[in-house]
């Protein structure tokens, strides 16, 4: 399962920018170095972004849920500082809510 466009939480037109300027911007961003910034008002890059820690970190099959949760977390938890993909990967492991 990946997470889609239409499934995520804030694809409201009002958040997310789904069309690149012409400033070399990608709509179809299909990769992020550990050390690239993740534009977190990018769809296509949160999208990726989401289904990319999810194949790496999540054991077993994630779910709906799972991939809503880590969109939640990059909207609303993740400082600001914390820029990199790496960064706030590891900071969403650090961080994930223990059950």
């Amino acid at each position: 399962m990946s997470y889609l466009k239409s499934q995520m939480l804030y694809d409201d037109g009002k958040y997310y920018k789904w069309v690149a300027k012409a400033d070399h911007d990608n709509p179809y961003y299909t990769k992020g170095t550990d050390w690239s910034e993740l534009n977190r008002t990018e769809g296509y890059e949160i999208l990726y972004f989401i289904n990319h820690f999810a194949d790496k970190h999540v054991s077993g099959a994630p779910t709906l849920e799972t991939y809503q949760k880590i969109e939640k977390m990059i909207r609303y938890d993740v400082p600001h500082n914390q820029r990199t993909h790496k960064k706030i990967a590891d900071w969403i492991i650090s961080n994930w809510p223990r059950s």
